[in-house]
């Protein structure tokens, strides 16, 4: 029983479930038969899409959900309550995917009357609201598991979970292509089944077990395979077509491709019970367990919250007032005090003008592309490849601000004020208009918007604490949809049918985007200066109590 009770099997659980978490990015799969069966038009299916993307990011209930039931209390050690833990948080979002596809596909496939709108749009909420519940109880089980590398492994789960959408359509491709009715009743299957198999593992285990970061080195070489792999095969499937017998074999090869975590899971477990494994003591992260174990005795005297020495210059000791009250952020802050700091709405800030202007992009890629003379072919490849420039962003920023912080002791803000810059220069570039401009601007830009994803909640666990990470994150995530509406509809969509309406309804030529991408560059260079403030407001704080920590983590 204690094989499969470690963290290593709760991290391979996560990953698992977040391989089937992304279905949402499969909407433009069943999105037509939706359209067709309900008699919708363009405007109203738009509605449902909308529906989606706020319940995508209105994770707030997952958060508190998981604050309530999962997180481990000082106060509730000795209460042994069945109904707690991680999988409570993961259960609740399988119920709601079943119940949100099951009524889909009964609509979809003629079982039950047409629906109205509205409560079309509930179906839809429901699924995407479960994604909320998956990712919280995946992501921020992770952080709690690997404090000293919570980059790396939050870049594994959003990875794994911006791969998801790419995964399930070769899955849809090998066995139901051509039915879209089908492919949700398989939604409705795979998401609800997969989480419930696998919930009872995903726990939080205090424990070091042997070189964690070798271990989680090899979940990320294999994130990359499986990354490549798919990246080859969505460019194959553009080039030709695979008969039923070469894609059922490409299927296999990917889902065995996917079951390679449980050989370094193994690996790691070997480790352990060699007797590397190590009680990891709660207390010597103050920062993660109880907050107010956090003395202002100790700060006064030059002690971080983990109980060593600051040593400071003569200068420092001039910036003492300072320096207390950027080690006192060290504290876990629950919701509305976390909301109540600076530090919040410079996050909050950031990511509307990032994923917002991102999220805009990847809606419009295939009218942008249609716009610019591009192919189809060549629309629905760049739509294609855009999930493994998410993975790629999603992946490689957690690893490499890792490895910076670890070994250079920069602090992570700083990735976010490199990738919004680097965002913005994929606007222009878009906005330009040059041949390949949309294929190179959708590299960058599709990069960047998945790094946001995995800087965003590993700064939040840093700055406010991981007592109500998951609450926390996911307000913040909520820029996101804001940020898309703002894009989408009041700069893209108005502009669009200004410039269209000489010509009808459709918009042929550069003119048609460059000056909503021109705008989404410099919203999104705001952003990049309000991250760097951001940097610059946190940057004594890396540098005093969270490098410290980790250096304190990897000595133990």
């Amino acid at each position: 029983m204690e094989r499969i009770q470690s963290k290593w099997i709760a991290t391979l659980a996560s990953i698992w479930i977040q391989c089937s978490s992304g279905s949402l990015y499969t909407f433009s799969i069943f999105s037509s038969a939706l359209k067709s069966s309900q008699g919708y038009d363009q405007s109203t299916l738009d509605t449902v899409s909308v529906v989606k993307d706020v319940g995508a990011n209105a994770g707030v209930l997952s958060g508190f959900l998981y604050s309530a039931v999962a997180v481990p209390h000082r106060s509730r050690r000795s209460s042994s309550c069945f109904l707690r833990g991680p999988w409570v948080v993961i259960a609740v979002g399988a119920i709601q995917c079943f119940a949100g596809y099951f009524f889909l596909w009964l609509s979809v496939a003629g079982v039950i009357p047409r629906q109205p709108v509205p409560l079309m749009c509930l179906f839809m909420f429901l699924t995407a609201h479960a994604q909320t519940f998956f990712n919280t109880a995946n992501v921020v089980t992770a952080v709690h598991n690997f404090p000293d590398f919570s980059g790396t492994v939050v870049g594994i789960m959003k990875g794994f979970l911006g791969l998801s959408g790419a995964i399930l359509i070769q899955l849809y491709q090998a066995i139901l292509k051509g039915n879209p009715a089908s492919y949700l009743l398989m939604l409705m299957l795979v998401t609800t089944v997969n989480p419930l198999l696998l919930m009872c593992l995903v726990r939080i285990y205090n424990t070091k077990e042997g070189d964690e970061k070798k271990h989680l080195n090899g979940l990320s070489l294999v994130a990359l395979v499986v990354a490549g792999y798919l990246m080859a095969l969505i460019i194959l499937e553009n080039i030709l077509t695979l008969q039923f017998p070469a894609r059922l074999f490409t299927l296999v090869l990917l889902l065995l491709l996917l079951a390679t975590p449980l050989a370094v899971t193994i690996k790691a477990q070997q480790s352990n019970f060699d007797g590397t494994s190590q009680t990891f003591l709660i207390e010597k992260n103050q920062l993660i367990d109880d907050p107010k174990q956090l003395d202002a005795e100790k700060i006064g005297k030059g002690q971080d919250p983990a109980g060593y020495h600051l040593v400071h210059s003569d200068a420092e000791q001039e910036r003492n007032t300072d320096d207390n009250r950027v080690l006192l952020q060290g504290e876990n802050l629950n919701l509305l005090q976390a909301m109540g700091t600076c530090n919040f709405w410079c996050l909050f800030l950031a990511m509307a003008c990032g994923m917002g202007s991102g999220l805009a992009t990847v809606n419009n890629i295939g009218q942008i592309g249609g716009a610019f003379g591009y192919k189809s072919f060549e629309t629905s490849t760049l739509v294609s490849l855009w999930s493994i420039w998410n993975f790629l962003g999603r992946f490689g920023t957690g690893y490499v601000s890792d490895y910076f912080l670890h070994t250079r002791g920069w602090a992570r803000p700083v990735f976010m004020v490199i990738t919004l810059a680097t965002m913005s220069i994929g606007h222009f570039v878009i906005a330009s208009g040059m041949p390949g401009a949309l294929y190179a601007g959708s590299v960058l830009v599709g990069v960047s918007y998945g790094s946001q994803w995995s800087l965003m909640p590993t700064i939040t666990s840093e700055i406010f604490g991981v007592q109500h990470l998951g609450t926390i994150f996911n307000t913040i995530a909520m820029a996101s949809p804001v940020g898309s509406y703002i894009f989408s509809v009041r700069v893209v969509g108005y502009i669009y049918d200004k410039e269209a309406s000489a010509d009808g309804n459709k918009c042929t030529g550069t003119h048609c985007f460059m000056v909503s991408f021109l705008i989404m560059a410099s919203a999104t260079l705001l952003g990049c200066f309000v991250a760097l403030i951001l940097f610059l407001r946190t940057k004594s704080f890396y540098n005093q109590v969270v490098l410290r920590r980790l250096q304190h983590l990897g000595r133990v």
